[in-house]
């Protein structure tokens, strides 16, 4: 597992990623055949600017060495929730009902088969772990065939 180092240092403010664009389902699976095309996980987080384990995930995402990791190995699309009420119905193109609860990270293998079913809602806790385990979420997944 790659380590994180002294340069990995969060930014001073943390990071509102969510657009509050609506997305269809047509879009997220564009997104995913994008993605294997590229030869790339197809990595997708429901989440929402105001809530702070998204942020906090965010933040983890951003540090020099994650970004980097990720940037090789994954293409990575964000799905804004709002106030559970819109993109809800984005979780069904992964077999899954719509649930509350955000942070969620689908990561898909390189044939577009989801990996992460049973944890994709860990990062609900974002902001209770240690950004090194984040990372090794990230780590463990990535390389998938």
């Amino acid at each position: 597992m790659i380590q994180l180092t002294e340069f990995d240092q969060p930014p001073s403010e943390l990071p509102k990623p969510f657009s509050g664009q609506v997305i269809e389902a047509r879009q997220l699976k564009d997104f995913i055949s994008k993605a294997l095309e590229l030869k790339k996980q197809p990595l997708v987080i429901f989440g929402a600017n105001w809530c702070p384990d998204a942020q906090c995930l965010e933040a983890v995402m951003k540090l020099v060495t994650v970004n980097k990791f990720v940037a090789q190995h994954y293409e990575v699309m964000r799905i804004d929730v709002g106030d559970y009420d819109q993109n809800m119905d984005l979780y069904k193109v992964f077999g899954m009902p719509s649930k509350e609860g955000i942070p969620r990270v689908i990561i898909l293998d390189l044939k577009g088969k989801v990996l992460n079913l049973d944890s994709n809602d860990r990062w609900r806790a974002a902001r209770e772990t240690a950004p090194q385990e984040i990372f090794n979420y990230f780590q463990e997944f990535a390389n998938q065939p």
